[in-house]
């Protein structure tokens, strides 16, 4: 049996050298990476996962780990379809790109080109300001909400002015908002659903058969449960399934570990996959072009493309959209100066298994991690500059800055952080239970006044 190992080992090594692929000398022995997810599904307390990675045009490992569901013991496959949150956006970015590279839309026009009925301001923002997340749009979570599809229409055509932060190309900020959006001008411009746009656009040409964003047609093929858990308890189902049209282009996909990976080999292989044109070419690197920096210290050199965020990890160039749904955890990390690529699916939420993604690369390329950027010192406030910066600063939630004692303190989901200036409009925090202080910047207006704080991924409006 050992011997019909090793000779189904070199066959494999041989068809891969014939096919031009580039690999390292030897395909890597993926057992001490399945020890690994085990492991770190136990440490999570996550019910299941399903693991991919990709070389070139080819997947080197795929294989589904724990239960579907814990109620029922099924086991997690390659092939069940899981939520996969904010990944979503990766391949709304990648329809869009798509249409635009066949002469369909203009990424840099304004969307009143394509929407009729939207007031001047919302007239004016342009895909490419939706897609980079610098349309200036708030940013709302998504849970639940409304089930018909005609809602997505009906949601983007109530919006008023007050859905912007500031002006779009201003700034990084992350939003929901502003795929709906983008989702929409897809609508538009195919004269289809957004789900069967998609469909048509993506889904069918890359042989991503289960795909789907209906929850109806996700029931009827093998599908991983969502589970929630407090601590070390027992996860259980989370019931209901999240589900909301209003904002599908922006995080509720179902897709499988296979599906996504034929999808991650087109971007990694200028729309190729099997042998076979699947996108059109040059799809994949012009959503790998930076397109806006991320001022804070969440990513290293952190910037945001077209539906994918890109800073330096393993000392090379990295592109990754992460996302959650109640009772999910999704993630796509690639090295594309590599062609090398890593997929991560579960089923518990906010479960980021970093531990199994670092053998993963680890066992597939010969990185490092790149260094974080060193602390800086503390500078002096006067209390009038303390004063100058306090107010009420708000998108998804409300952050207060406030003087007390004669200190600066920032006040978020109820706990208050001192703040240290360690730059020109440049302050940090350390929440508690955080490895690294988080840095934010304070933006002043055209009057001089603060105008806005960006922290994280987000824009916070200062309130008059």
């Amino acid at each position: 049996m050992r011997t019909i190992h090793h000779l189904c080992f070199r066959l494999g090594l041989a068809l891969l050298t014939i096919a031009g692929v580039s690999y390292a000398q030897e395909i890597p022995d993926f057992r001490d990476l399945e020890n690994v997810v085990r492991e770190e599904l136990r440490e999570t307390n996550v019910p299941g996962a399903a693991v991919a990675v990709i070389r070139g045009d080819r997947v080197l490992f795929a294989k589904g780990f724990g239960v579907a569901n814990v109620e029922t013991g099924e086991p997690v496959t390659t092939g069940r379809l899981f939520q996969v949150g904010s990944v979503t956006k990766t391949l709304t970015a990648a329809a869009l790109v798509s249409i635009a590279e066949q002469g369909k839309v203009r990424l840099d026009a304004p969307i009143g080109s394509y929407l009729n009925g939207f007031g001047p301001r919302l007239s004016q923002v342009t895909l490419h300001q939706l897609l980079s997340q610098t349309s200036g749009l708030r940013d709302v979570p998504g849970q639940a909400g409304l089930h018909d599809e005609a809602a997505l229409g009906d949601s983007v055509r109530s919006w008023k002015d007050d859905v912007f932060l500031l002006d779009g190309g201003k700034a990084f900020s992350y939003s929901n908002l502003g795929y709906a959006l983008a989702g929409y001008v897809l609508e538009r411009v195919t004269g289809k659903p957004y789900a069967d746009a998609m469909r048509e656009i993506l889904f069918d040409p890359l042989g991503m058969t289960r795909s789907t964003f209906r929850p109806t047609m996700a029931m009827t093929h093998p599908l991983v449960l969502g589970h929630s858990a407090e601590g070390r308890e027992k996860p259980s189902v989370a019931r209901p399934m999240a589900d909301d049209t209003r904002l599908w282009p922006a995080g509720y996909l179902f897709a499988s570990l296979d599906d996504l990976a034929r999808f991650v080999i087109a971007l990694m292989n200028d729309g190729r996959v099997d042998g076979r044109q699947a996108l059109p070419r040059g799809v994949g690197a012009k959503m790998l072009v930076p397109r806006i920096e991320i001022p804070t210290n969440v990513f290293v050199h952190g910037q945001y493309g077209y539906g994918l965020f890109l800073h330096d990890r393993y000392r090379q160039r990295t592109a990754f959209h992460p996302g959650t749904s109640p009772g999910y955890t999704a993630e796509i990390r690639m090295v594309p100066e590599q062609s090398a690529a890593v997929i991560l699916l579960s089923n518990l939420n906010g479960a980021r298994l970093e531990k199994t993604f670092s053998k993963a690369f680890e066992l597939l390329l010969p990185l490092e991690e790149a260094p974080r950027t060193p602390s800086r010192p503390a500078l002096t406030m006067t209390e009038e500059e303390m004063r100058r910066y306090a107010g009420t600063y708000s998108n998804r939630w409300d952050m207060d800055v406030f003087v007390r004692d004669g200190k600066l303190f920032l006040r978020r989901f109820g706990e208050e952080l001192p703040v240290t200036k360690i730059g020109e409009n440049r302050f940090s925090v350390h929440p508690e239970g955080l490895p690294n202080a988080q840095e934010f910047v304070i933006v002043p207006g055209a009057d001089g006044r603060p105008g806005y704080l960006q922290m994280f991924l987000w824009v916070f409006k200062k309130e008059k």
